[in-house]
């Protein structure tokens, strides 16, 4: 990891207006809590709806598409990337210190708020709150490393993420029974399930198949984005 791209990285991200949306959207899933913990509906059910369904079936992607697209396709698309990549660093260094911010942001604005919302919901009963909470560490990983793919591979990015977040996961994922073994969100639920207490979660991917999908698309993702990287050098010098 090199500080100094990190640093970059992190000024670039969150000084934009990407930041002001950043902050935006986990206050209002910690209004949603603080509104439905005073209503009188099943506690239990209001806490899955929001955490779930809101929140790591709609919030967490999206997030996770802003963030992962906005530390490095803003630089490519207008052309500043060059001046890093003239820098003696290893593509790979580039890429893994861009997705540790990624994914440092991410779980910053996305599972703390999930955690916090669960506490103010439910409690810790039934572990829901700890579960939606690591739920959302390991797709906010996923999530972070595919959009920052995209964000190298395409200059529609933010297009090519919204259509996967919103089609596939949310629709897709959702009610095809099975698309939903190749969706981040249903992989992130499983392991939530595993640690909430029984019975209080739901999943349709089992935990064994959700963590190593989970660490083979973060991986590749990781990987590929390394790759292309390299290729966007050499179509540089040409």
């Amino acid at each position: 990891m090199n500080l100094t791209v990190a640093r970059l990285t992190a000024r670039g991200l969150l000084g934009s207006r990407r930041g002001v949306l950043l902050l935006i959207v986990p206050v209002v899933l910690l209004l949603i809590s603080v509104i439905g913990r005073s209503t009188s509906a099943d506690k239990h059910d209001l806490a899955v709806s929001v955490l779930g369904q809101l929140g790591l079936g709609t919030l967490v992607p999206i997030l996770g598409l802003v963030v992962g697209t906005g530390v490095i396709a803003t630089e490519i698309d207008d052309g500043s990337i060059v001046y890093l990549l003239a820098k003696p660093l290893p593509r790979w260094q580039i890429i893994t210190t861009k997705l540790t911010v990624a994914i440092g942001v991410t779980w910053a604005v996305a599972a703390v708020p999930m955690l916090a919302g669960g506490l103010i919901l439910y409690g810790t009963q039934d572990g829901l709150a700890a579960g939606y909470f690591l739920g959302t560490l390991v797709a906010g990983a996923a999530y972070s490393a595919v959009f920052l793919l995209l964000g190298v591979v395409t200059r529609h990015a933010v297009v090519a993420g919204l259509a996967y977040a919103l089609v596939w996961e949310s629709l897709v994922g959702n009610y095809v029974s099975g698309a939903k073994t190749l969706s981040i969100q249903q992989w992130g639920l499983s392991v939530a399930k595993a640690t909430a207490n029984a019975g209080a979660l739901d999943a349709k991917v089992a935990l064994g198949v959700a963590v190593p999908l989970l660490i083979v698309v973060t991986v590749a993702a990781t990987a590929l984005a390394t790759v292309k990287l390299a290729g966007l050098t050499l179509a540089s010098d040409d």
